[in-house]
């Protein structure tokens, strides 16, 4: 595959005309007939399972056309994310009151209620607040009194994981993941609401995990804990490569839990924030970029060793959109480096300049695994959303 000439990627022009393009490999073939989304496509676009419709991906592609409809005002994108929230909320959402993990072919197949899930939902909501789509506003709400009354641990300023699909089982598991994503979520929700409660709530996980529980870790953010959150070393530690809890430091969820300061810094500013950030991207950078490879890794053993040497597009999307956020706060320069560096090893090994979107992951020497583009889980979330974050900011 030719990999065409590098753009200049600090420029608004080229951000905006990728993102285009990432949206032209969904287009053709992203809308079911049931009024989702098809989760599960091949690099060339092409659609390899039909009715597996997973909540992180059916959530993703709401927030994903919500937020194109915002940039670029094109109407469908409305339409398919008011549809895609009507398809959440009829096929997804369970008698108790939350949101299915897993559907297969119009069936249930996986009711149980997982808080990450349920931060995904609250930004999908919040995105089409955003977008103009007023029924929205209800499931903002409806999340946050859910996560309330079933997940909120109020003696740990901390969400817990998982229920049943009744409801009346909370599992023993503890995992910073789905806190980062409420992080997000709440505040995309204060911004589409205006609503005090979400961006104090934000605040409070973003001390609780950047600041309190990472003091634990020299500064860094452990992934799992257990029912009085202390950290769990032993958890899926035989697993450095599990897609929602991977053991080991992740250099991705540092630098994502950097970007979040940073948007949290804009709202309330607050020295901290910002230290903080800096703290974590720069660590990640240190210990997690591949001196013999390029890219970051996906693990980081305690000891600093690799744990797992795969790259994985989100972990690169998420570092660019918060080199850029530091460049722009502390006007120091290196980060602008940062940031090309990022962008340049993406354009090299992590996007598909012959059909569109990203590649899901890679090997350490930039080789593939497979032909799938985009598993369930993978809508290039992370991909548009880093972009539109830097426009922001830009």
């Amino acid at each position: 595959m030719h990999t065409p000439e590098a753009p200049d990627f600090c420029s608004a022009s080229f951000l905006n005309q990728h993102v285009h393009s990432i949206l032209d490999f969904y287009e053709a073939n992203a809308r079911a007939n049931d009024g989702g989304f098809h989760q599960c496509f091949l690099d060339d676009g092409s659609v390899y399972d039909r009715g597996t419709r997973h909540l992180v991906s059916s959530t993703r592609f709401v927030i994903n056309y919500a937020n194109a409809y915002r940039h670029y005002n094109t109407k469908h994108y409305r339409e398919w994310a008011r549809s895609g929230l009507d398809f959440l909320t009829r096929v997804h959402r369970q008698p108790a009151g939350h949101y299915a993990w897993l559907v297969q072919d119009g069936i249930v197949t996986d009711n149980r209620a997982m808080a990450y899930g349920h931060a995904f939902v609250m930004l999908a909501a919040s995105s089409c607040l955003q977008a103009g789509i007023a029924e929205a506003e209800v499931h903002i709400d409806e999340i946050w009194q859910l996560m309330e009354s079933h997940f909120w641990e109020p003696d740990f300023n901390a969400y817990a994981d998982e229920r049943n699909g009744t409801l009346d089982v909370l599992d023993d598991y503890r995992g910073q993941n789905a806190n980062m994503h409420m992080c997000e979520a709440l505040i995309a929700a204060f911004e589409a609401t205006g609503l005090q409660r979400y961006l104090d709530r934000a605040c409070q996980l973003a001390q609780r995990f950047a600041i309190d529980l990472a003091s634990a870790h020299d500064g860094l953010i452990w992934e799992h804990y257990d029912v009085s959150w202390k950290s769990d070393m032993l958890y899926n530690i035989d697993k450095p490569d599990d897609l929602f809890k991977p053991w080991g430091f992740q250099p991705g969820h540092q630098v994502e839990w950097s970007k979040l300061l940073l948007q949290l810094n804009q709202h309330k500013p607050t020295d901290i924030w910002v230290r903080r950030a800096i703290e974590l991207f720069d660590t990640a950078m240190t210990k997690g970029w591949d001196n013999e490879h390029g890219g970051l890794v996906y693990g980081i053993k305690p000891d600093n060793s690799f744990a797992s040497t795969d790259k994985y597009f989100w972990v690169h999307a998420e570092a660019q959109a918060a080199a850029w956020r530091l460049y722009k706060v502390t006007q120091n320069t290196t980060y602008v480096d940062y940031y090309n560096l990022l962008w340049n090893y993406s354009w090299q090994h992590l996007i598909d300049h012959q059909h569109g979107a990203w590649f899901r992951v890679k090997r350490r020497d930039g080789g593939s695994y497979d032909t799938i583009k985009s598993p369930p889980g993978k809508t290039d979330y992370h991909t548009m959303g880093a972009c539109w974050d830097t426009l922001h900011v830009l």
